[in-house]
């Protein structure tokens, strides 16, 4: 467990130390439980103690053989050897009072009666003195702390402008380079950081100025924090980690004095690193805001720049931020001698999801089946956060059935609950609808397999997850970047294929294909508009997008083309989508014996692997890769 401890106007990661009030708070109640002890057990002694009188009395009858003076306490010893208390008068010596009682002379001689007079104890006097500073001290440390939390809030207040930025001490790095996969590229990139932290001399020795700045840019959940603090790990240097958002308050002037603050504390702590994560939050583009010059957000930005190119040469403070908007970021912000390195991290490839795996399950008891390269090959387009999940929620799996390993059939549906959430067995729905739903799924399956641009299909299932009622998967073989027009065109076709079954089928439609047409209008639309794909309207681009600098999002296009051009943008996207659902529609119609065996067999156990489906209908055509080849020269 860590604590959180002021140091200074900086928060600082430290083990947890001794709290300093907690003596005092154990002082004063072990005072009062004494004081509450020595209170009782004198109202027990004076109960049971003797009168003057009664021990007068007894002297007269002889009882009595010795007597102990201390102070104005006496203790009586009778002759059968019993002891009891007493108390005289302090105004007169214990002889006096007995005399005065009626007891003789010849009583109190020695061989009648023992009297021994205990000296007074020092430590007497100091009690006495205590019991009546003792109530005035307790109340002193109660007004004293009360004006404590009184200054304290007061410091608060006057602290506002104070940077909140938590540091973390080089000294046990928790996170390094190990732990950080999937981006080979990012990590050479940085280790430059790193050396230059450790061996600054070297660097400067030869004229050299290592980058003062150096912003991570990537999609949310590819790693950029993580980084961060393994480059810390790895120079074992101070780490100070900020939000953009916590620069920014309602009063004028708040950000900019915690960005001067923010930049002293590195400078004291030199050699250290200043981490500001989303700097977006504060690093938009100025001139945007409601406020003009003087907007608040604006001003905070300014002091940055000013602080950010002030730094000397031989100043060890490195400034990493990171973000995944970098087109809203002012340019003065990554000019040269403030950002001068843009490290980004992109989505990793099937060879880095592999790597992030091997991270993620270290540590976890694995089932000697598991492979983590089809798991890999079958999580295209996650990041470092998914997997993470999936690996987590293939545990909870695991431990939801009892078992002491984590295999290969949890991970596999951790996939499917990533992507499309947990499984609704418990829907009822009627059997005529499972048999859409069944001859729906099988048309996408049928289109994909016959197809070759198509990926090879994964899965086919009819239990509902999420706000699906079905789904069939289809696994690239290799990662892609580049996608030609005939894998469009055959995209088209799988995507279109569950509603041209339903119509073959049953000579009706349903609203189960909804989500597969907006995603073929998007498509369509973009392969006419972005990429230039129309065979009339050439390649072209169509429209330009307008974004909200505050929100961060696409709210309009402008139309940069005229009507004309607007109906022939129409035209095409419908001549795309139409063209896709005709070749869905004859691939069905060709192979329609085996979409009602597939569809068949989806009723009796809803679910088919890819080795389930093949069994069902072998591969007609071999699969391309979607990459366009060579034509031969004539």
């Amino acid at each position: 467990m860590r604590t959180r401890v002021l140091l200074s106007d900086l928060e600082v990661i430290v083990n947890p130390p001794r709290n300093r009030y907690s003596i005092i708070y154990i002082l004063l109640f072990v005072a009062i439980i004494a004081m509450v002890i020595y209170n009782f057990n004198q109202t027990a002694t004076t109960k049971e103690a003797l009168t003057i009188t009664e021990v007068a009395a007894d002297i007269q009858s002889g009882k009595v053989t010795r007597i102990v003076e201390d102070d104005n306490h006496l203790t009586v010893i009778y002759s059968d050897g019993t002891e009891r208390t007493s108390n005289k008068e302090p105004t007169a010596t214990l002889v006096e009072q007995l005399k005065a009682l009626g007891v003789t002379t010849d009583q109190l001689k020695p061989s009648n009666v023992k009297i021994e007079v205990k000296a007074p104890s020092a430590l007497l006097g100091i009690a006495t003195v205590a019991g009546y500073i003792l109530p005035f001290l307790i109340l002193a440390g109660v007004f004293w702390f009360v004006f404590r939390q009184a200054q304290g809030s007061n410091n608060a207040a006057l602290s506002f402008g104070k940077s909140r930025a938590r540091m973390f001490t080089g000294d046990q790095p928790t996170v390094t380079f190990e732990d950080v996969a999937g981006v080979e590229e990012a990590k050479e990139e940085l280790k430059e950081v790193v050396e230059f932290l450790r061996e600054p001399e070297k660097f400067i020795s030869l004229g050299a100025r290592i980058p003062k700045g150096v912003l991570l840019v990537g999609p949310p959940g590819t790693g950029k924090t993580l980084l961060a603090k393994a480059v810390s790990g790895e120079a074992g240097v101070p780490f100070f980690s900020i939000s953009g958002s916590e620069f920014v308050e309602m009063f004028v002037g708040v950000g900019a004095s915690r960005v001067r603050d923010l930049f002293d504390q590195a400078k004291r702590h030199s050699p250290c690193i200043v981490f500001v994560d989303e700097i977006d939050a504060v690093g938009r583009q100025r001139g945007a805001g409601l406020g003009g010059s003087h907007d608040e957000r604006e001003q905070t930005l300014n002091q940055m720049l000013v602080e950010m190119d002030g730094f000397d040469t031989d100043t060890s403070v490195i400034i990493m931020a990171a973000t995944n908007r970098p087109d809203i970021l002012d340019p003065a912000l990554l000019r040269p001698g403030r950002f001068d390195r843009r490290v980004v991290l992109d989505r990793p490839d099937m060879k880095g999801r592999e790597a992030i795996l091997k991270v993620h399950i270290k540590g976890k008891p694995l089932s000697p089946d598991a492979d983590l390269s089809i798991l890999a090959k079958s999580t295209p387009g996650f990041v470092g956060a998914d997997l993470e999940n999936l690996v987590n929620e293939g545990a909870i799996l695991a431990a939801r059935r009892n078992k002491k390993v984590i295999g290969q059939s949890e991970l596999e549906e951790a996939i499917e609950r990533v992507i499309a959430g947990p499984e609704r067995r418990s829907r009822l729905i009627s059997p005529e609808e499972k048999r859409i739903v069944a001859y729906h799924e099988a048309g996408h399956a049928i289109v994909a397999h016959v197809l070759p641009n198509c990926d090879p299909v994964h899965k086919v299932t009819i239990v509902a997850r999420g706000m699906a009622g079905g789904y069939t998967i289809a696994l690239p073989q290799e990662d892609r970047t580049l996608m030609s027009r005939s894998k469009f065109m055959d995209e088209l076709a799988f995507t279109l294929g569950g509603r041209a079954a339903e119509e073959i089928v049953f000579d009706d439609i349903t609203s189960g294909a909804s989500n597969d047409l907006e995603r073929v209008t998007r498509m369509a639309r973009a392969m006419v508009t972005r990429l230039g794909m129309s065979g009339e309207l050439g390649p072209m681009v169509y429209g330009q997008k307008e974004e909200l600098i505050f929100l961060g999002r696409e709210i309009s296009e402008q139309r940069d083309y005229s009507e004309a051009v607007a109906e022939q943008i129409d035209q095409e996207v419908r001549k795309l989508v139409n063209d896709a659902y005709d070749k869905a529609r004859k691939v069905l119609r060709d192979y329609r014996e085996k979409l009602d065996a597939v569809a068949s067999r989806l009723l009796e156990v809803e679910t088919l692997s890819r080795e389930d489906f093949e069994a069902i209908f072998p591969p007609p055509n071999p699969k391309k890769n979607g990459t366009p080849v060579p034509v031969s020269s004539m």
